[in-house]
């Protein structure tokens, strides 16, 4: 199985300041009403909502499957980026906001880790090239939907 991380970022220009839309997308209490399979975020017990280091978990859900992950903050610059760890350092998401005429650019990115692969692999044999693919192509198709609903509750706030 490969070896080498696979990654992804799109764009989208939202018309907010890129503190304002920090503040939006570093609150993982509310990443239900973009994200089209984590349905559910909640900060665990000893967390500081947002601070690095912090735990989060989130409840995922597609047609076929219900599960729960626990990922780790491991960006929080204000106004810049917010980016997490899934796991053990499995899958690394994040957004990344740089101002622009009109707003700020914000990236959503999105990184299969080495030892994420080497999770899938562990966990799911002969399976895991085709489990590795499949959440590949849940997050190229989820990103843009992603980033179309944050831009919209940003300039709408609906």
């Amino acid at each position: 199985m490969e070896t080498s991380p696979r990654h992804h970022q799109e764009s989208v220009v939202v018309e907010a300041s890129p503190e304002t839309l920090y503040d939006l997308v570093s609150d993982v209490t509310r990443t239900g009403e973009w994200s089209p399979i984590c349905q559910e975020c909640w900060w665990d017990d000893d967390a500081v909502p947002g601070a690095v280091g912090s735990w989060f978990t989130g409840r995922n859900v597609t047609p076929t499957r219900t599960w729960e992950t626990r990922s780790q903050v491991v960006v929080a610059s204000r106004g810049r980026e917010f980016a997490w760890h899934v796991g053990d350092g499995f899958v690394r998401w994040g957004f990344e906001l740089q101002p622009v005429q009109g707003g700020t650019r914000l990236t959503e990115t999105w990184d299969f880790l080495p030892a994420g692969l080497a999770m899938f692999e562990q966990r799911y044999g002969d399976d895991a090239p085709a489990q590795v693919e499949d959440r590949t192509q849940a997050a190229l198709s989820g990103i843009p939907r992603t980033l179309g609903a944050i831009k919209r509750i940003a300039e709408t706030g609906s």
